[in-house]
């Protein structure tokens, strides 16, 4: 919009006025004063009225001005110049703090809405795996099938990235308390150290621009609960975000494998970052050809009793997920350990089958024989302490149990009956272990993107 041709001189005449409006093709005319404040409108219809009252074309403008026009100021909404205008307004001039036009706005031309600049954010949920574990690792299920059963919780990890104007990379980590940054993408490629993953991530992601990235998570550090595949699906789920040509579930959690399985070395399976970009509950099945993923209908009921009998207990003990797999990627060249595999992957349909039928006493005994099987995959993935635990809630009322992840430490989860619910819990904390109630998640990575406020 040319705005000189909409404001002119209150001297000057009727007839220059006229000229002005018909450039313009609005029919209306500002005046401004020698300051180029906007002190009047007038309309061609305002002019022709003051020419039928004997008012010659070389009268100057300002007899014919209304002085007392609607107006806004310059950054007043668009929802209200809409208002106005459906109120038989046709024209509101836009004037700055000074008096001065920055805009006309009419039902042909409303101020365009400015991009804002924006920052992604996203959350991704832990996993907790009921059976089937060692059977999603690629060096089983090249000559075998594999398959789990899993759920996410309502316990998150958290991301925030925002675009810089510059080339700079800082990564704000409350899950390791510390800060990282770099001067640009190739230098950050360098990294060796505590944010290998997060670097692992930026291979894949391959970002072109500089950023600054805010992570927290509702959960500790080795705990079982897929963390590293869930800290991954959130980063990349910001990244997402922000592409045009986005990536879809199967190609995220491709992707946040590649990154730690591939780039980083890091040993391990296929589930963790499957169940934490698809969330819900799901039977997953594994094969070279293709992963599949099933969502299961569980009946409502289920899941609420299933949720209140289930019961995640801390045995403060970290451990490395990475050495077990590894330990217990060398033992399955032993043919007994690959029967046990097989034997656990049967039983994941077995407790399938129980959950869709709501079954869940049966299901809590199935847990008990998962975690038998699983422990003699490794002789890494339990201790005599962690057995302490497990045989204490066994003997309080849990019918069964796991530790979550490879083993090794972190979270157990323990299948307990509605009356006996009280006496785990009391056992539990008696033995220094505290006991978490949760919610499961019926939904995977979530992903949006925020306009930044103005301060």
């Amino acid at each position: 919009m040319n705005l000189d041709l909409f404001q002119i001189s209150e001297s000057a005449s009727l007839k220059d006025a006229l000229k002005k409006i018909e450039l313009n093709h609005n029919g209306v005319i500002l005046a401004i004063n020698d300051k180029k404040q906007i002190v009047g409108l007038a309309t061609d219809g305002d002019i022709r009225r003051c020419l039928i009252n004997n008012l010659s074309l070389s009268a100057p403008l300002h007899l014919c001005i209304n002085r007392d026009f609607i107006w806004a100021e310059s950054d007043v909404t668009r929802e209200f110049l809409m208002k106005k205008l459906d109120h038989n307004i046709r024209y509101i001039p836009l004037l700055n703090s000074n008096k001065e036009l920055t805009g006309l706005a009419s039902k042909n031309w409303l101020p365009p809405q400015d991009e804002q600049p924006v920052y992604a954010r996203s959350r991704a949920p832990v996993r907790v795996s009921f059976g089937g574990g060692g059977s999603d690792l690629t060096h089983y299920f090249v000559n075998q099938n594999g398959a789990v059963i899993n759920s996410t919780l309502a316990i998150y990890s958290h991301a925030t990235l925002r675009l810089r104007s510059d080339t700079k990379i800082i990564i704000n980590s409350k899950d390791l308390g510390e800060i990282f940054e770099a001067v640009n993408i190739e230098e950050a490629m360098r990294h060796k150290g505590k944010f290998d993953l997060i670097i692992a991530l930026l291979k894949v992601a391959n970002p072109n621009f500089g950023f600054e990235m805010y992570l927290d998570s509702d959960f500790p550090m080795n705990s079982g609960l897929g963390g590293s595949a869930v800290v991954s699906a959130a980063v990349l789920g910001c990244f997402n975000q922000l592409r045009q040509d986005k990536w879809d579930s199967h190609e995220l959690a491709e992707l946040a494998y590649q990154a730690e399985r591939l780039h980083m070395g890091v040993a391990g399976g296929w589930q963790d970052q499957y169940a934490s970009v698809f969330g819900g509950f799901n039977f997953m099945e594994f094969r070279m050809e293709q992963n599949i993923v099933h969502p299961l209908r569980i009946p409502e009921d289920t899941l609420l009793e299933l949720e209140e009998n289930l019961v995640l207990c801390n045995s403060n003990l970290s451990h490395h997920s990475g050495e077990i797999h590894k330990h217990q990627k060398e033992m399955m060249t032993q043919d007994e350990v690959i029967e046990k595999v097989k034997e656990n992957v049967e039983l994941t349909y077995e407790m399938r089958n129980n959950l869709l039928r709501g079954r869940l006493h049966q299901f809590g005994l199935n847990l008990n024989k998962a975690w038998s099987l699983k422990k003699q995959f490794s002789s890494r993935i339990s201790s005599q302490e962690l057995d302490n635990i497990y045989d204490q809630a066994l003997l309080n009322g849990a019918l069964g149990g796991k530790l979550l992840g490879a083993g090794g430490g972190g979270f157990f989860l323990f299948y307990v009956p509605a009356f006996k619910k009280l006496e785990l819990i009391k056992a539990l904390e008696k033995m220094g272990k505290q006991a978490i109630q949760f919610r499961f998640e019926s939904e995977g990575l979530k992903s949006w993107t925020v306009r930044e406020e103005k301060y």
